[in-house]
């Protein structure tokens, strides 16, 4: 675990080949800020969305998760510091005016990035009130 230092995964990689596509710009693995050793995966600055794509079996998906029978007990509290990190995080850029998007991997990349580009571009759109 010590060793675990890649941050690209295929199905981050996968979205953000998507976004890219699309003609969205974005900047990735961008730390979370005044939350040190916590990055994000994608991330627009201006509009202040946060993209995160979650790993099935590190970020417990209530679907795909699967319980390693060697050493479980530790494996089961490795999980849960995590979802518990994934929250504090989210909850810390929430309360920083961010929006927090998450997604697991399992979902389609295409999916994922359409719904993205969409609240990247509403977030972009100049806000009218209807009084002209």
């Amino acid at each position: 675990m010590s060793r675990q230092g890649f941050r690209v995964t295929a199905a981050g990689v996968a979205v953000r080949r998507h976004l890219h596509a699309a003609g969205l710009r974005y900047r990735v693995n961008v730390p979370v800020p005044g939350m040190p050793r916590r990055t994000i995966d994608i991330v627009f600055v201006k509009p202040k969305i946060a993209v995160f794509v979650d790993g099935c079996f590190w970020h417990g998906c209530p679907e795909h998760a699967t319980q390693p029978k060697t050493n479980a007990e530790w494996w089961r509290a490795k999980q849960d510091k995590n979802m518990a990190r994934d929250a504090e995080a989210t909850e810390h850029l929430t309360a920083e005016g961010w929006t927090v998007l998450r997604f697991w991997e399992h979902e389609s990349p295409e999916r994922v990035a359409v719904c993205v580009a969409d609240r990247v571009r509403s977030a972009r759109q100049p806000i009218t009130d209807g009084a002209s």
